[in-house]
């Protein structure tokens, strides 16, 4: 794994984050006719959906498996709900940018057993699934996971597992050889990130690898989306995915405390997202 991330740069990945649709136009440009939650910080491809502070109303963030099944009601709604867009090429342009940043940030390995923690739709499933020996879906949503499976039914090494919101209790103790969450830790509160990350030390084998990302509080443009997101929502009114920040000294703790080595930060002053890998120690280390 050393050697792997050294650049401090995170090329061609897409960003997607709940910002109200005036903000985007302001900050980045864009002309957006009806409300979108969601945004393509790649290429900022929008799609009109339902407004996600409507389907969630009432419902507390906490209430994971109950927000994220109320936004996934078809697939549509579901691809936007993760993507900010439906279109499959879009997803496959974006796959194959987060597979190649997971190459280079921890690798993958033709006999890997694979697992990441908040799938969606399935959107790396078409890319990663052939790259490595198995490759698990996991999701709090079990209609996300619903769309996963056809939109890779074409592909026999991919397990679906539905989880609770806080655990990977479904998953055996090391069993697995890379876990990794990206675009994900921003719809969950603080406990659930560490919990997730320690649960990744559970199911990982000795020598197993670790990835995680979040958007920078510290950056320029995280501070953005940050004082974007306080503007524009109402303390009473914000929805329950919004996205919360982190910092990467943060996830590093979060690291460190569940018993990982070898544990980077990633990140660039003028970058959205700061990333963090780290290894599991092998016996006797």
């Amino acid at each position: 794994m050393p050697g792997r991330f050294e650049s401090g740069v995170c090329r061609n990945i897409s960003v997607f984050l709940y910002l109200p649709p005036e903000e985007l136009e302001r900050t980045y440009r864009l002309v957006v006719s009806d409300s979108v939650h969601v945004a393509d910080l790649g290429n900022f491809r929008v799609s009109r959906t339902t407004p996600v502070a409507e389907v969630t109303r009432g419902l507390e963030r906490s209430q994971y498996k109950d927000v994220w099944n109320s936004v996934s009601v078809d697939l549509d709604n579901a691809k936007t709900a993760v993507a900010g867009y439906t279109d499959e090429d879009e997803f496959q342009r974006t796959a194959h940018s987060t597979v190649a940043l997971l190459d280079e940030a921890v690798g993958i390995g033709p006999e890997d057993v694979i697992l990441e923690i908040g799938a969606g739709v399935g959107r790396v499933g078409p890319v990663i699934a052939p790259r490595c020996k198995h490759w698990i879906a996991t999701d709090v949503s079990e209609q996300m996971l619903k769309f996963a499976a056809e939109r890779n039914s074409h592909l026999s090494n991919i397990s679906y597992v539905p989880l609770s919101g806080w655990d990977l209790e479904p998953i055996p103790s090391e069993s697995v050889d890379v876990v990794y969450s990206t675009v994900v830790f921003m719809h969950l509160d603080e406990w659930e990130r560490f919990g997730y990350v320690c649960e990744a030390m559970r199911v990982l084998r000795p020598g197993g690898r670790l990835y995680i990302d979040n958007y920078n509080l510290l950056s320029e443009p995280g501070w953005k989306f940050f004082s974007a997101i306080r503007e524009h929502h109402h303390p009473l009114n914000r929805p329950a995915n919004i996205s919360r920040s982190s910092t990467p000294r943060e996830l590093v703790q979060f690291f460190v405390k569940a018993g990982f080595v070898d544990v980077r930060p990633w990140e660039a002053q003028e970058s959205l997202f700061c990333h963090v890998v780290g290894r599991k120690p092998r016996q006797g280390e």
